[in-house]
């Protein structure tokens, strides 16, 4: 973090920047950049602030939590990047759907059911892919 030490030759405190202050600074400057990327996305839903502010809030702290725990299974998750791909080119083409069906909005509940039905696929044919071949034995003491 932050950390200071006093010159003896002027008698002034001096202050530094340390390695882990400067990756602080990165990680909060990220946070911002991905609030500020997702207002657009947040507006396609709804146009109520307050969902719009706790929404970006809520996402921010957590992600940094949801990476870590999927930092250390990411490699069984070989076909959640399609998947992704397919649920933003479906969120981004909502409103191009609804203009064409002659609909004021997407109806919320099918976009739900759209969005799990994209997610649930995905994660479920790369942990069926990604099984071990030899399940680990039990050893009974």
């Amino acid at each position: 973090m932050l950390s200071g030490t006093t010159d003896r030759a002027s008698g002034r405190r001096r202050t530094f920047i340390t390695p882990l202050f400067m990756a602080l600074v990165l990680i909060e400057l990220a946070d911002i950049v991905f609030a500020v990327d997702s207002i657009p996305a947040i507006f396609a839903i709804t146009t109520d602030p307050f969902v719009a502010y706790t929404s970006n809030i809520f996402a921010i702290l957590g992600l940094r939590a949801l990476y870590f725990a999927l930092a250390a299974m990411i490699h069984r998750f070989r076909y959640l990047k399609q998947a992704l791909a397919i649920l933003l080119i479906f969120i981004g083409s909502k409103l191009f759907i609804a203009d064409l069906l002659g609909l004021e909005k997407f109806p919320a509940v099918l976009s739900l059911a759209v969005t799990f039905a994209i997610l649930s696929g995905g994660i479920i044919l790369s942990l069926l892919r990604t099984r071990p071949e030899h399940p680990p034995a039990v050893v009974k003491h």
